[in-house]
């Protein structure tokens, strides 16, 4: 994969698990690094129950899951 669309997927990821967790975005950087770890993390929790996605909507749909999740165990662990 292109590292330009990678970091557009983590930037897109990273956005819209920033909208659904919080209420906004991180900042742009913040937001490609959420979305690149998300994806590594959704790809594993997606894999782990049977799920996967293709494309580039696919691929953007899997790291905000991921990023979700990133950003929810965050949370707890803040707490």
């Amino acid at each position: 994969m292109n590292i330009l669309v990678f970091i557009l997927i983590g930037a897109i990821a990273g956005w819209l698990a920033g909208q659904l967790m919080k209420g906004s975005g991180f900042g742009l950087v913040t937001n490609i690094i959420i979305g690149v770890v998300g994806s590594f993390i959704g790809g594993f929790v997606l894999g782990l129950i049977g799920l996967s996605f293709g494309g580039f909507i696919g691929s953007v749909v899997s790291a905000t899951v991921g990023a979700v999740l990133l950003l929810f165990l965050a949370g707890l662990i803040k707490k």
